[in-house]
């Protein structure tokens, strides 16, 4: 009995040994997080705007941790491609991905089979920015307003056509509550980003789309694309000529778009913490701050419990959105 017990004991200081052993290497590796570089999932095509403010943070975040930060653009499944990915990834920090309003909030009503759950799969990190879509149109067409293009739309027997960034997307759920609130036969054409579906508009392919200014600007400012109003609550210190929705007369027709910084579930909280000191430090930047305020992005830094409250949040109210709109994944 007492030969038994020894052995038992030993035993048990093995254990112990061995844990402690594996233990040491890994505390290890968060203390001297990050020794090699960084990946950077971005759900949409390169040139959008969410890509185009991942860019620019980022680079400002590489200086800081002395690692290069590697953006990937994984565009599918209005960004569940890239979430999904991030759900299976090594919880060491190395893998993050910039998640959105519909990837961790409109896709789990949109999607009855998403294959993660947006709260319980991943760490949030930190908010990045916000912004509310415009209205625009090509230069050359007849509306100079919404009402005029909703008169417009109408008018022709076979509606209008309007682009989306992607099926499920912000622009993709305010067509839908546009056609539903005035009763206008708006045709969806989502394509794989901002970037392709801007492009269209420019070419006079598409007849209307709702557009963050980023993408948009510089064919806004050359006269090629016109805005009409802003689907948001409240005008844009940028745009105070710019009416919003509910201004121009389509109440109900606004979303605001939000990006923030996740990782897997089950990081580190030293490295939670790290990545989220220095991506708040980036977008509180100088430099960082006079190249988005004038694109139309609001710059939302904070906690990572402050991300985890505005997607438990706009689970609820966004799904009650799609709910209503009647959206169904294409």
């Amino acid at each position: 009995m007492g030969v038994a017990t020894k052995s038992n004991a030993l035993g048990l200081l093995a254990c112990v040994a061995a844990l402690f052993a594996a233990a040491v290497p890994a505390a290890a590796q968060v203390a001297d997080y990050p020794s090699r570089p960084i990946t950077l999932l971005v759900p949409f095509v390169a040139g959008g705007s969410s890509d185009v403010v991942m860019r620019l943070v980022s680079k400002r975040v590489s200086e800081r941790l002395k690692q290069p930060i590697v953006i990937d653009n994984r565009p599918g499944g209005a960004g569940n491609v890239a979430a999904l990915a991030i759900k299976n990834a090594p919880k060491d920090g190395y893998t993050l991905m910039m998640g959105h309003t519909g990837t961790h909030a409109i896709n789990a009503t949109l999607y009855p089979d998403l294959k993660f759950d947006p709260v319980k799969d991943f760490s949030p990190i930190t908010p990045l920015i916000s912004f509310n879509n415009t209205l625009i149109v090509n230069g050359a067409s007849k509306a100079k307003s919404a009402k005029e293009l909703v008169a417009l739309g109408k008018a022709k027997p076979d509606g209008l056509t309007y682009a989306s960034q992607g099926v499920g997307t912000g622009g993709h759920l305010l067509g839908v509550i546009l056609a539903k609130k005035t009763g206008v036969n708006l045709i969806h054409v989502p394509y794989r980003g901002v970037a392709p579906a801007v492009t269209d508009m420019v070419g006079d392919r598409v007849d209307l789309m709702f557009s963050s200014y980023v993408t948009a600007g510089p064919h806004i400012e050359s006269g090629k694309l016109r805005m009409l109003a802003i689907a948001g609550s409240k005008r844009h210190p940028k745009f105070t000529e710019l009416p919003t929705m509910a201004e121009a007369g389509f109440p109900g027709v606004e979303m605001e778009q939000w990006f923030g910084l996740f990782g897997p579930a089950g990081m580190p909280e030293p490295i939670v913490r790290k990545l989220n000191e220095a991506f708040v430090e980036a977008l509180e930047s100088d430099e960082v701050r006079n190249t988005l305020l004038p694109q139309g992005s609001v710059i939302i830094p904070g906690t990572p419990k402050d991300l985890g409250d505005m997607v438990a949040r706009d689970i609820v109210r966004l799904g009650q959105v799609v709910k209503e709109s009647g959206a169904k994944p294409e």
